[in-house]
């Protein structure tokens, strides 16, 4: 399951995440790392962005970005 498809409300961590070398740095340096747990506080109406709390900060993630992130 990606980041983008998990439920509003659930706590999720972090397996892998996918894309290339900067793009995948950028995630990382958001605090978005392997074995991470991220809370889904909310989504858009639209689906895009998805906030989420990681680390004890809240963090809006575009839809795009959070479909690279798998989570169990």
């Amino acid at each position: 399951m990606t980041l983008a498809e998990a439920k509003i409300g659930s706590t999720v961590t972090v397996e892998k995440i996918s894309g290339d070398g900067a793009y995948k740095r950028r995630i990382m340096d958001m605090g978005i790392t392997k074995g991470t747990s991220l809370y889904i506080r909310k989504v858009a109406p639209l689906g895009d962005p998805v906030e989420i709390t990681v680390r004890g900060y809240e963090l809006s993630v575009r839809k795009n970005d959070a479909e690279c992130v798998l989570v169990r």
